[in-house]
């Protein structure tokens, strides 16, 4: 369901908490314990009131039961400073953002798995199989990742054995469904948008046409692609632990049919956890997991089924798929879009391999030594078959095929020597190590076309056009580390860290480079003033500073491209070999420094818990285009990148928990997450702008920008300015399409676009800025309640302050060309003082009505109710002692939307831009759990 109204309006949640309100509830519980807690860091782990830096712990226990297809979207609005985007497509990932846009470059976090790298996406662990998610945000945190850090760390750590032979089964099943579905003319409405289209632009309307009331309904091509899809998960998993040893073995399957005709993924998972105490001394262990998945689609298009005529059928009376007739201007020129869905066949095929195995040997009391070798393969095959059909007058003469392999290995290589000491109130922890990584990309593909048989669908077999591309690439990264962390009698904290890191992706000039940070805590509530206190049972202030940087550069950014061409030299065709990029052997990594203030407060034993940070985070050394005049004889179109951008960060976040009522059969708990950021492009090496997104059917339309001064992806183009409503209004205004034939210019009923230099023509310097993609702060709220064996849940998350570029309505409200519209175009202007927000309708469009503007400039705010759950955990001994745990749940994902935003869904790619996107659905699911 989504909820729309006029007016989006959030209120001011306000929550007050004092000593009487929980002195009026008898407290069984003892302190609570969490600050004592294990919190996993880089290369070691800390009790969680030890952190010096910002780390935000996701509870796994509050988002278990949410039907989804990755971790990834469980965790979403679970930590303050982390936005995590979803994607509606099965098999797809999610996009994070850790404290911001902090490069145009690659903004990708980080992704340990188990202590190592994980070059693969979320979607390749089960959720079932995950311990703890611990996100490190600021530098003081991620300087012990060095060139890799400055995007933020997702740290993961899968299960161990931690009981003695316990079974357990997990499963859910759920329908999932479009939350909205967009609405469009019918056949009757349309007929009649195209008669006043043709008729406006001084053509004769079309006598199938000339009574629109009698053709109905017509096709609705939307629902005949979209569909209501199932989604099933199962899990498998046993863990037992000893004296000396523990094992974690899972097996699981996960299947998500798409809200899209013929889109499905189809996921395999095992995973081989173990540690073995071979001496008293010596420790080794594994992790192992492996993935194998499938992906498949047709050929569908959501634009273009939105845009399909709903005068024309789907089929014909025979049962094959109809296609457009001879006359454009009656039946347009877009093929069967429910056709291709079904009869192109796309599959990715994926077999992955991430493992590491581990000794960890006691040299001295306090001091370990551990060796960690680790593997990561990801091998993928990628297949597209499009036969050859013919459906009116658009036809495929030849059948199509590719075929392409891929495979990425990654080595790993880690040495730490860790020291634990406490003497008297001194408490020392420090780890020096070293890491070797290196990883070898290669690719191969082919396509071919037309086949002497449909059945011999191999490349081998066709005929025409042969095309065959094939590549390797490769980088490496050496690093050496340190980190010393030190208290005293645990009220005042110092953590230092440094990393040398030398990467194969910078220049010859620029090898090596240094990452420090350091960190200073002061625990006030153990000052002799506070620690007696009933109220604050703990206050920490933490102040951080440290510099980060980003490797992902591409692999070869510092070396020179160069292009293979042939030309015609006396009659003879010559190979020659030309330089089009100019070198750069001085490319490093994108430097960034971040300053980080913040506290954490528990109070009234440790019912209410708050920890809020403020940081500033610059990004400096960003790499941008470099200006290359041509003189030089290399091209200035395709230039090389120079550390020479810069991009500023800044923002505040905080987490607010209480338990609000705590009873023996009654709890209440609350979650409140709260992160504002602001972005800031500072330098970008030009006085113009660097193109952001643009048009995938249409790359000279651009919609945003990088430009300095104002946030990354900023919206750009032309400011509207109403309608004109006469023709007086035209001849007063600056000259847009000049004319007196309003079939071939700027007439009535035309947009008005406004004149921003005041030179009396809109062009292209009249563009301005005219949206921000980036909210001004994200919010979730969650609450848990449970009486006697019930537990229900209600998650709320959302967004305010973003728009959303609506590159949809540009087609669906465009009124110039054979393409169905959305039901908005029934209110265009039609004659004086009838509208003054849709144009007028006529074909070509002579004002350029569609150009890139604030008309598709929306607010893009919402709430949701991301996620409702109700289970129910069935008595012990019900079925038996051999069963320790039965509970069955209903969740739903996605339920409600409150928006004002007009297409499928608010939940759009980073960018900003709703250009066909595959919409987040609303998933209803019933689940499982037992534990044998």
């Amino acid at each position: 369901m989504k909820i729309k109204y006029q007016k989006l309006s959030f209120a001011v949640i306000a929550l007050y908490f004092s000593g009487n309100m929980f002195a009026q509830e008898k407290d069984s519980l003892q302190k609570e314990q969490k600050i004592d807690e294990v919190v996993v860091i880089g290369y070691g782990k800390a009790k969680a009131k030890d952190l010096t830096g910002s780390v935000s712990v996701i509870n796994l226990n509050k988002a278990q039961n949410q039907p989804v297809a990755d971790i990834g979207q469980a965790i979403q609005g679970r930590a303050s400073g982390v936005n995590v985007i979803n994607s509606g497509e099965p098999g797809s990932n999610v996009t994070f953002r850790i404290r911001g846009t902090g490069t145009i470059q690659n903004n990708d976090p980080l992704i340990v798995v188990d202590g190592m790298p994980l070059n693969g996406g979320l979607n390749q662990i089960n959720m079932s199989d995950v311990e703890t998610i611990n996100i490190l945000k600021d530098a003081s945190s991620t300087a012990i990742y060095g060139a890799r850090g400055a995007n933020g760390v997702v740290i993961i750590t899968t299960k161990r054995g931690s009981k003695k032979g316990v079974l357990n089964f997990d499963t859910f099943t759920g329908i999932q469904s479009v939350s909205n579905m967009i609405k469009l003319l019918d056949a009757s409405q349309y007929a009649q948008l195209n008669n006043d289209m043709l008729r406006n632009a001084g053509m004769s309307v079309l006598p199938e046409f000339s009574d629109p009331s009698s053709l109905g309904t017509g096709t609705n091509w939307v629902k005949a692609l979209f569909r209501p899809a199932v989604m099933s998960s199962y899990s498998l998993s046993y863990g037992d632990r000893s004296e000396k040893s523990n094992l974690y073995v899972s097996a699981s399957y996960f299947n998500q049919k798409g809200v899209v005709l013929n889109t499905n993924y189809d996921r395999f998972i095992v995973q081989i956890n173990g540690d073995t105490k071979i001496k008293p001394f010596l420790k080794i262990g594994n992790s192992v997991k492996l993935q194998h998945d499938v992906k498949k689609s047709g050929g569908y298009d959501i634009k273009e089924t939105i845009l399909s005529l709903p005068t024309r059928p789907v089929y014909n009376a025979d049962g094959s798929y109809a296609g457009p007739g001879t006359n454009p201007l009656l039946y347009g020129d877009i093929d069967n879009a429910i056709g291709k869905a079904s009869i192109i066949e796309k599959s990715t095929k994926g077999y992955n391999m991430q493992g590491n195995i581990y000794a960890e040997l006691e040299l001295l009391k306090g001091l370990k030594f551990k060796s960690l070798g680790g593997a990561e393969a990801n091998i993928w095959y990628d297949r597209t078959w499009s036969p050859k059909y013919n459906w009116g007058v658009k036809s495929q003469e030849n059948s199509y095929l590719y075929e392409g392999s891929n495979r990425s290995i990654t080595l790993l290589w880690d040495n730490t020597l860790t020291y634990d000491k406490i003497w008297g109130n001194h408490n020392l922890n420090a780890v020096v190590g070293s890491s070797a990584q290196t990883n070898q990309f290669n690719y191969l593909n082919a396509s071919v076309q037309k086949f002497a048989s449909e059945n011999t669908q191999q490349i081998d077999n066709g005929i025409l056009q042969p095309v065959q591309h094939g590549n390797s690439s490769e980088w490496a990264l050496m690093s050496y580390l340190a980190r010393a962390s030190y208290n005293y009698a645990e009220k005042y904290y110092l953590t230092a860290t440094i990393r040398r890191d030398g990467s194969s992706r910078f220049g010859a000039g620029n090898k090596w480079g240094w990452f420090p940070s350091a960190a200073l805590a002061w625990r006030i509530s153990n000052e002799n003033f506070l620690k007696d206190s009933k109220t604050i049972n703990n206050l920490k202030l933490r102040l951080g500073y440290g510099i980060t940087g980003n490797q992902n550069i591409g692999n070869y950014s510092f070396a020179s491209s160069y292009n293979t061409y042939q030309y015609n030299f006396n009659n003879q065709f010559v190979s020659a070999v030309m330089p089009t990029v100019l070198p750069n052997p001085y490319v490093k990594w994108e430097g960034q420094e971040q300053y980080n203030v913040g506290f954490d407060l528990d109070m009234f034993n440790n019912r209410v818990s708050l920890v809020v940070d403020g940081y500033v985070k610059n990004t400096n050394d960003m790499l941008v285009p470099m200006s290359v005049p041509v003189t030089s004889g290399y091209s200035d179109v395709y230039t090389p990148s120079i550390n020479a951008g810069k991009i500023q960060n800044k923002g505040i976040e905080a987490m607010l928990s209480t338990r609000n009522i705590v009873k023996d059969d009654f709890k209440w708990s609350s979650d409140i997450v709260f992160s504002h950021n602001k972005n800031n492009a500072v330098d970008i090496n030009s006085n113009t702008f660097i193109p952001g997104a643009k048009d995938g059917n249409n790359l000279n339309r651009m919609f945003g920008i990088i430009q300095a001064g104002s946030p990354v992806n900023v919206f750009y183009g032309y400011v509207t300015d109403g309608i004109f409503q006469n023709q007086a209004e035209v001849s007063a205004h600056a000259t847009q399409n000049p004319g007196n034939n309003p079939a071939t210019s700027t007439a009535p009923g035309d947009i008005r676009f406004k004149d921003l230099n005041g030179d009396g023509v809109i062009n292209d310097k009249d563009r301005t800025i005219i949206g921000n993609p980036n909210p001004k702060f994200t919010f979730s709220f969650n609450n848990t309640f449970t009486y006697k064996n019930f537990d229900f849940t209600i998650f709320l998350q959302g967004s305010y302050g973003n728009d959303i570029y609506n590159a949809n309505r540009m087609y669906t409200e465009a009124m110039a060309v054979i393409q169905n519209q959305g039901v908005g175009v029934l209110d265009r202007w039609t004659g004086a003082g009838t509208s003054n927000d849709m144009p007028r309708a006529i074909y070509g469009d002579p004002n350029q009505n569609t150009r890139v503007s604030s008309r598709y400039v929306e607010d893009g705010s919402y709430i949701k109710i991301k996620n409702i759950n109700l289970s129910y955990t069935l008595p012990k001994g019900v079925f038996g002692e051999n069963l320790s745990l039965v509970k069955i749940f209903v969740s739903a994902q996605n339920l409600v939307t409150w928006t004002k935003y007009s297409g499928f869904d608010p939940e759009v790619p980073v960018n900003g831009v709703d250009n066909g996107t595959y919409p987040i659905t609303r998933t209803v699911s019933l689940g499982l759990n037992v534990a044998f």
